[in-house]
């Protein structure tokens, strides 16, 4: 039997362990507020970063994120795109539509979508914000791909690992993505005990206990 890739492992996982993994690890990564935009399913992958910012000049560009969608070449990417602008949109569908095209796996957005709908109609997961009507055309454009960019608060690199669901997106560096997983899933391991539990018939006082949950943080140590 094959083993299990890292994006496996994370995609086996859900938003809420990958956050405390990050916790007892002291590391970023958690953010708040990127949330689907539909009710899409859950997206696990590798970043593809997008910094956008405020056209300045009347000079035509080209459509923001469309080079960064023609150049990807692998099925493991998430768009990652920083720099929304309040009440404009920074994706739609007919990037949705290119995005497909080259297997992209969804995009998280730190800003606004627009076209829901034509996301929604492909199956395309988009996570952000919020929802407007308002064009980003000479309104936003791209200014830089594949550097590191603030995104709600977390500093994204292209590479870091990525995990959205209906709880949220949360960002796991490259570097300690092994170390991430296991503490992880020895959480779950855990947690999933404690439900047992508690479904068994164990109170809940005594399942949530603090002393519990040490025991999760002192397993994992070991």
């Amino acid at each position: 039997m094959t083993s299990p890739t890292l994006l496996d492992r994370l995609a086996a996982l859900d938003t809420n362990t990958v956050s405390d993994a990050l916790d007892f690890l002291e590391l970023p990564g958690a953010t708040y507020g990127i949330r689907p935009l539909w009710d899409c399913p859950r997206i696990a992958g590798r970043a593809s970063t997008v910094q956008l910012g405020p056209k300045t000049d009347a000079a035509p560009t080209a459509h923001l994120i469309t080079p960064v969608v023609a150049a990807i070449d692998s099925d493991d990417r998430v768009l990652v795109i920083a720099g929304g602008l309040d009440g404009i949109s920074c994706w739609g569908d007919i990037l949705a539509n290119a995005a497909t095209a080259r297997k992209v796996r969804g995009s998280v957005i730190d800003g606004l979508s627009r076209d829901i709908e034509g996301s929604e109609s492909i199956g395309y997961p988009v996570f952000g914000r919020g929802v407007t009507m308002i064009s980003a055309r000479n309104r936003v454009v791209q200014t830089g791909s594949g550097e590191p960019v603030a995104f709600a608060g977390v500093v994204v690199h292209q590479d870091d690992y990525v995990i959205a669901d209906r709880c949220g997106t949360v960002f796991v560096p490259a570097a300690r993505i092994e170390t991430v997983l296991d503490l992880a899933e020895h959480i779950a391991r855990r947690q999933d005990g404690m439900v047992q539990a508690v479904r068994t018939g164990r109170s809940g006082e005594a399942v949530m206990h603090d002393k519990e949950f040490d025991a999760i943080h002192t397993g994992a140590a070991k």
